[in-house]
């Protein structure tokens, strides 16, 4: 959990490679990252849940850029 967003992160068959996923509100979002550390990894999906939550708050107020 993090900002109130659960994500999960699974390591794929692929050597280095994770599979990462999150919802905010009924959007869910999937990707894959390349590290070979998990602790990257998560640090990563934070990163691209820290910008959806951006958007969404510009979205809600009525702000563009």
């Amino acid at each position: 959990m993090y900002k109130g967003v659960e994500y999960t992160i699974v390591a794929t068959a692929e050597p280095d490679v994770w599979e990462w996923r999150y919802r905010i509100g009924d959007k869910v979002k999937t990707g894959k990252t390349q590290t070979r550390l998990e602790a990257l990894a998560a640090r990563r999906v934070k990163s691209k849940i820290d910008a959806a939550l951006r958007a969404a708050t510009r979205l809600s107020s009525g702000q563009s850029n």
